[in-house]
């Protein structure tokens, strides 16, 4: 009596009905390129001791179930529900397992109680722990707003707090640094500019290139702090993206500047100087600079000196050389200093960047996969097609046409042999209403085939 009871049991968790197979191989022709190989598979139809530690695919028989389902309830098949049907984006991806909600009530950021909570009970699946073996990765039906953000918790009436993790608060604080040495740097650029701060005129005389470049350097850091705002207040992993990218570019129009200025004060500045006067800056440089350092010539009024109300020929003014290397030298030393200084702040806005701005994807969002992604019984019908596919191959199942169909024998768990019918595979796959259309007469060609 318990032999009788246990073989029905193994047969219906192993064995094949052959009712079945027609419809497995149905959507192989449809499908057959889109799916990506799978695991080896184990003993056809008998279960695998280890196969309870690694991923396994459902059994035929529930496939059989969802496609009697969706016969006998035609809604499903209808066009609102199309999305249901067709195959979604996890056909090459096959989960472990499924998540569940969190827990009522609980607090899962920046709680220390929240914090070993987590350390003890089961992940909930996001962030890189989600993509480590066996670790949840999808919701379940029904939890598209299980942390209560859209419709609140405790029926509506309460909204969960703002709670900012360490990788937001770093990013934080090192963009408000970035910003406030970016504005104010390009604050005093527009000002020397707008020739509104002392000795501004001999500056954009004598220094044009550097001022440009100081200044492309100031509003492109500027730029990239916007970006960083938008992406940190927005969780917009985007924007972070853009604005990792610019940080590096922005530090390298830091870096010129600095680079240039202090080059030319160490290597001969005296020289740089004496060319400049004679062969760069022209009668309206000289006399700009003159009438700021209040000096009248190069050396003396004879020698290249522009004609002013203040610099003529019996001039008592002294010569602009002397005037005009000491602010040179004392300019540039601030120039490249300042450059220089900002330089451990930048880069640490950069490691801060790099380290931290997947702080959005710390839980995957709100820890669920996207509705592209999931599975549906159109994706299991493929999956399980090409797996049983698959298992024909490997096992070398003979494979002749003949009016009735493909028919390929095989031996089942108990030792029994027994046949199944693929008239579907060299013509195309019909959907699954037209498969349970005809299961009926399956079953009585099955009943004809076995009772021979």
């Amino acid at each position: 009596m318990a032999d009788t009871t246990q073989r029905p049991r193994r047969a219906s968790t192993s064995s094949v009905p052959p009712v079945i197979a027609p419809r497995i191989s149905t959507t192989r022709v449809s499908f057959e390129n889109d799916a990506s190989p799978l695991a080896p598979p184990s003993v056809p139809f008998a279960a695998s001791p280890s196969s309870s530690s690694g991923l396994r695919p459902p059994s035929l028989q529930s496939l059989a179930f969802q496609q009697s389902a969706s016969s006998s309830h035609p809604s499903l098949a209808s066009p609102s529900n199309m999305h249901l049907q067709a195959p979604s984006l996890s056909l090459n991806y096959i989960p472990a397992k499924f998540s569940r909600p969190h827990s009522p009530g609980s607090r899962l950021h920046n709680r220390k109680s929240a914090i070993q909570q987590l350390k003890t009970s089961q992940p909930r699946g996001g962030g890189r722990a989600a993509f480590a073996l066996a670790e949840s990765r999808m919701p379940e039906e029904g939890d598209e707003d299980y942390d209560g953000w859209i419709t609140g918790k405790d029926e509506g009436k309460t909204k969960p707090r703002l709670r900012w993790n360490r990788f937001k608060w770093a990013l934080f604080v090192t963009n408000v640094l970035m910003t406030a040495y970016t504005l104010t740097a390009l604050v005093f650029l527009l000002l020397t500019w707008f020739n509104t701060l002392p000795d501004a005129d001999v500056i954009r005389t004598a220094n044009h290139s550097e001022l440009v470049i100081s200044t492309v350097a100031a509003a492109l850091g500027l730029l990239t702090s916007l970006i960083g705002w938008s992406g940190i207040l927005l969780n917009n992993r985007a924007f972070l993206g853009i604005y990792c990218l610019l940080l590096w570019i922005s530090f390298a129009f830091l870096c010129a500047p600095g680079y240039i200025t202090y080059k030319r004060r160490a290597f001969n500045l005296e020289g740089k100087i004496n060319s400049q006067w004679s062969r760069e800056i022209g009668v309206g440089g000289r006399l700009k600079i003159q009438n700021q350092l209040k000096c009248c010539g190069y050396y003396s009024p004879f020698v290249e000196a522009t004609i002013s109300q203040t610099c003529y020929a019996r001039s008592t003014l002294p010569g602009c050389k002397a005037k005009f290397l000491k602010f040179e030298r004392t300019a540039l030393e601030n120039w490249y200093t300042i450059a220089f200084a900002l330089v451990p702040l930048h880069l640490i806005a950069i490691v801060v960047s790099l380290l931290c701005s997947n702080h959005v994807t710390y839980r995957f969002g709100k820890g669920m996969m996207p509705r592209a992604y999931r599975l549906n019984m159109s994706s299991m019908a493929v999956l399980m097609d090409n797996y049983a596919s698959q298992l024909a191959e490997q096992y070398n199942f003979p494979a002749s046409n003949s009016d009735v169909g493909l028919r390929r024998p095989r031996t089942g768990s108990q030792g029994m042999d027994s046949l199944y019918f693929d008239k579907y595979a060299d013509g195309p796959a019909p959907s699954i209403g037209e498969q349970s259309k005809s299961d009926s007469y399956e079953m009585e060609e099955t009943k004809k085939v076995t009772t021979m």
